[in-house]
């Protein structure tokens, strides 16, 4: 397997391919098309959404003025991602399993007498029996059962998922009963796929446990399984009734895993919020060192960051989809060199710089962003390469059955114009995608 640190193997063209930047829009213009039901999927241009009211309650704090220091608790930040009647908070804060509160608000967020903890190997030991007294404290006429299973990538498959159904159907749940997925992002995308299709859908709770989770896959309802030939091929978009992240339960989380997570981070800042990206710029050996108020505040972000996107693009017509920066490359590097070899994160931050490279191809960006962007994975102790076995052949079979492809066209994310922008698009020279390919693949 090759090094997770591998160099940042770049070399930057002389000439730029020309493109027109005519069709660059701003965010109010993608806004007001999916407002009018008129958007179209194939081109969207992507700014922070500033001063776009009524999508997101939470503490506002001026991001450049983010004070970080040691762990405090108490009453949890709300994000709420406001999706009308299905609308739904997360809570994130520390000590949050000492709560119960929380989660036994029986008006919004378990509906009946029933739950059903959906955790693994991993997790089990460390928060089960946290969270179990978290859904019964106080109060005796809910019964929790739980499935444990196995840990890691590999496992998001069918015949694993099927281990939840059993046990759903085994304890005689109904559809009053509510699905809690307790681990990181493998365990939420299959717990919420499994309440998706149980008894044709019953609520579900995230409580996500690792930094990917909890600043990206718990949050917006994308659910799923992977397929031998694709990843998240097969899945539903099914939201949660409330997110909670207990920032506690990254005290127990690898450092690679911490590092994998960082990778969605960083994405926010450079497709959506500029001031964000220049806040870890600064602030990045906080977040790696835990320091428990930074990365609170940057999993806060990051959730408001998720919560508009969804709130104006539930099902990724177009604005939700920039959230996918370099995960078209990064998908083809988990299936074609193997799920679990690299994680996600890992394979997201390659897949970002390969991004980057082909924003820079084609003229839409300068060399500046490009420099940035491999300055802070390396400081993140992400990889800037995709591994040495990867080739362009695997790369194009893995890509060409993307969710992302539409007749036949393969769009992508992509950076266009200064910091923070970002377009999802189908319309872009097809000899920078090869170059970039060449450049990151010996063959």
């Amino acid at each position: 397997m090759a090094s997770i640190s591998n160099a940042f193997s770049l070399s930057l063209p002389s000439n730029r391919i020309a493109n027109s930047s005519s069709d660059f829009n701003p965010i109010t213009s993608a806004l007001s098309g999916l407002d009018s039901g008129e958007f179209s999927p194939g081109r969207v241009a992507v700014s922070k959404p500033s001063g776009i009211g009524g999508r997101i309650c939470a503490n506002a704090t001026p991001v450049m003025d983010q004070p970080v220091g040691e762990k405090s608790s108490g009453a949890p930040t709300i994000v709420e991602v406001d999706l009308g009647n299905r609308s739904y908070p997360i809570y994130i804060g520390s000590g949050l399993f000492d709560q119960p509160e929380l989660l036994q608000n029986f008006d919004r967020h378990v509906h009946g007498k029933k739950v059903i903890v959906v955790t693994n190997t991993t997790i089990a030991p460390l928060y089960l029996d946290k969270v179990v007294e978290a859904l019964t404290k106080g109060n005796t006429a809910v019964s929790v059962e739980y499935v444990i299973l196995p840990d890691g990538e590999k496992f998001k498959d069918m015949d694993t998922l099927m281990k939840v159904f059993d046990k759903a159907i085994e304890s005689r749940l109904d559809r009053r009963c509510t699905f809690v997925a307790l681990g990181g992002g493998v365990i939420g995308d299959m717990c919420g796929f499994a309440a998706a299709s149980f008894l044709r859908g019953v609520n579900f709770i995230q409580i996500p446990t690792t930094v990917m989770a909890q600043v990206d896959s718990s949050v917006g309802g994308k659910t799923g399984i992977n397929h031998p030939l694709g990843k998240n091929l097969i899945g539903a978009f099914y939201q949660p009734q409330c997110v909670l992240i207990d920032t506690d339960t990254l005290d127990t989380l690898p450092d690679r895993e911490l590092a994998s997570g960082l990778a969605e981070v960083i994405k926010y800042g450079l497709i959506i919020d500029a001031e964000f990206f220049e806040w870890q710029e600064k602030n990045m050996e906080k977040l790696i060192a835990r320091n428990p108020n930074a990365l609170a505040y940057a999993i806060k972000r990051s959730c408001e960051n998720k919560a508009e996107a969804v709130s104006f693009d539930e099902k990724e017509s177009g604005l939700r989809a920039t959230l996918n920066l370099g995960h078209t490359f990064g998908h083809a590097i988990e299936t074609g060199f193997g799920y679990g070899q690299w994680l996600h994160g890992e394979a997201v931050a390659a897949g970002m710089v390969m991004a980057v490279d082909m924003s820079y191809r084609l003229g839409w960006i300068d060399s500046s962003i490009v420099k940035r962007v491999d300055d802070i994975l390396l400081r993140a102790k992400l990889p800037t390469a995709p591994p040495e076995t990867m080739t362009v052949e695997m790369f194009k079979s893995v890509m060409a059955v993307d969710k992302k492809v539409a007749d036949g066209l393969l769009r992508l994310i992509l950076l266009k114009g200064p910091l923070g922008n970002s377009v999802f698009t189908g319309e872009y020279d097809r000899k920078a995608l090869d170059d970039t390919l060449s450049a990151f693949c010996k063959s």
